[in-house]
């Protein structure tokens, strides 16, 4: 049996040589602990942790909920040994926690549930089903990942298709947005395999789908309202819907057929409500399971204020994404962020204050970490990582700026830099190689008056591809080489 027959999330346990293609370099993985600082939280005792939500309550503690159904509470968190005591069990594999409103939200898999602790004792003793208007029949992939509540208190909700390749549920490969006063939603079509959904500061909705059956790569996702994302498995949900007297919601009718073999620019012009992937996250090159994602709003997490990260299940990661609009439409780029987690990343949490939290597990996938579960902080040393900081789309090429200043002379010599592009199959098969691959010649390269950015003009750009840089004849004031220096921009649009 080849690897494309095989379902994602099985395939990925046969792949321990490729885990060696993501990851950085083992030094690499050294050098970064010094900037960012990475700590083991003790796990309850007898308990298995399979971290899957994550949310910081209002007292301080740590809500942790897990794929066998439980939410833990662990008190002093940032402690060597943080008090942990079981909040709440008996819930069917939740993928997403929130506190809101005085309750505790919770996406399980056939519903969005809200809890509450009436007694003060410590336990959950109120438990009310909020909505979900999905269906599931007990097939392992039938997921369902949650999100916090947006600016109306709604929770939104994607769901995976049924045994990663079909839809035999309800709106099976939607987006369901579930109010608290219990509506259901239907807003997007199109999902394949999510792993995790979040929002960006400005309240806009994106969640990770993986490679898979019209998907060439694992990405990142804009979830806009009535959008079609790719993948046209769950469309049945239509006709389904209306038998059963469901509203579609957002969506005003089925799309176009896709059609297999193509590309995604082809799709985007074929289907009105297409939205392209706002960031690929090349296949063994960054990873090969994008999940929960959280942003930096705290500015106390390093230079990275605003700019979101992501986690990573199969190669135990953290990746880092800068967005940015063009022409209307998401797109930006990806870098390696971090490496060496105990286990495969599924939930991210930020604080206030400016730590991460991530945990997970690897059942049923298989994780580089090596460890059935592991929960980590993350904190920043308070140094400076030379760092490519932001890669801004420009008209002939790209704007690169970075954490510290640059060695001007390095800077401008195009030598320095090696650029190329590709894209992927939009296809019913399973994934895809990279295909029209290009060269790129760097045109020049121009050090910005701040001398912490170049301008880099390139030929060709070419619409729809990833465009990777790779700076790493680049250094800083000091000599230094970049840490991550490269980076992979999916271009959607050319900026006019």
């Amino acid at each position: 049996m080849t690897r494309s027959s095989i379902p994602f999330f099985l395939a990925v346990l046969s792949v321990p040589a490729l885990a060696q293609k993501a990851a950085p370099a083992p030094e690499i993985a050294v050098a970064e602990r010094e900037y960012y600082h990475v700590s083991a939280l003790p796990e309850p005792a007898g308990a298995t942790l399979e971290v899957s939500g994550l949310e910081m309550m209002p007292d301080g503690k740590l809500a942790v909920s897990t794929r066998r159904g439980e939410i833990w509470m662990a008190a002093n968190p940032d402690n060597a040994a943080p008090q942990w005591s079981r909040w709440a069990h008996g819930l069917h594999e939740p993928l997403g926690i929130s506190w809101n409103d005085g309750w505790m939200w919770a996406t399980q898999r056939p519903e969005v549930t809200r809890m509450k602790d009436t007694d003060g004792d410590g336990k959950a003793d109120l438990f009310e089903t909020v909505g979900g208007a999905w269906g599931i029949n007990g097939d392992y992939h039938e997921y369902c990942f949650g999100s916090r509540p947006d600016k109306e208190g709604a929770i939104w909700n994607v769901t995976c298709l049924t045994g990663s390749g079909a839809s035999r549920s309800l709106f099976r490969g939607w987006a369901v947005r579930v109010f608290p006063d219990g509506r259901s939603v239907p807003v997007a079509c199109g999902i394949r395999s999510p792993g995790g959904i979040g929002f960006a500061p400005d309240g806009e909705c994106f969640y990770t789908d993986n490679q898979g059956p019209w998907n060439g790569s694992s990405s990142l996702k804009h979830l806009k309202p009535g959008s079609f994302q790719g993948n046209p498995t769950g469309n049945n949900s239509f006709e389904i819907a209306a038998q059963k007297g469901f509203s579609t919601g957002e969506l005003k009718g089925r799309p176009v057929e896709s059609q297999s073999g193509t590309r995604i620019e082809a799709g985007r012009q074929l289907i009105e409500t297409f939205v392209p992937p706002a960031v690929v996250l090349p296949h063994d090159i960054l990873g090969h399971s994008p999940t929960g994602m959280c942003y930096d709003l705290s500015g106390k997490f390093g230079p990275f204020k605003g700019q979101l990260f992501v986690g990573e299940q199969t190669f135990s990661l953290l990746q880092r994404v800068f967005l940015e609009k063009v022409n209307g439409v998401w797109q930006g780029a990806a870098f390696h962020f971090l490496s060496g987690f105990g286990s495969g990343n599924i939930a991210t949490l930020m604080t206030p204050d400016g730590v991460l939290y991530t945990g997970g597990s690897d059942r049923g996938w298989g994780a580089k970490g090596g460890k059935p579960f592991a929960l980590e902080r993350v904190a920043w040393s308070g140094r400076m990582p030379f760092e490519i900081h932001e890669m801004r789309a420009r008209p002939d090429g790209f704007e690169l700026t970075f954490t510290k200043p640059i060695d001007p002379k390095s800077a401008e010599d195009p030598t320095n830099y090696i650029a190329s592009s590709w894209t992927y199959i939009y296809q019913g098969g399973y994934g895809s190689p990279q295909v029209d691959k290009t060269s790129v010649r760097i045109v020049s390269a121009t050090p910005g008056a701040d001398g912490k950015s170049v301008r880099l003009k390139l030929d060709p750009m070419t619409k729809g591809h990833v465009h990777a840089i790779n700076a790493t004849g680049l250094r800083d004031g000091e000599g230094n080489a970049l840490l991550h220096p490269a980076g992979y921009y999916t271009l959607n649009e050319i900026p006019h």
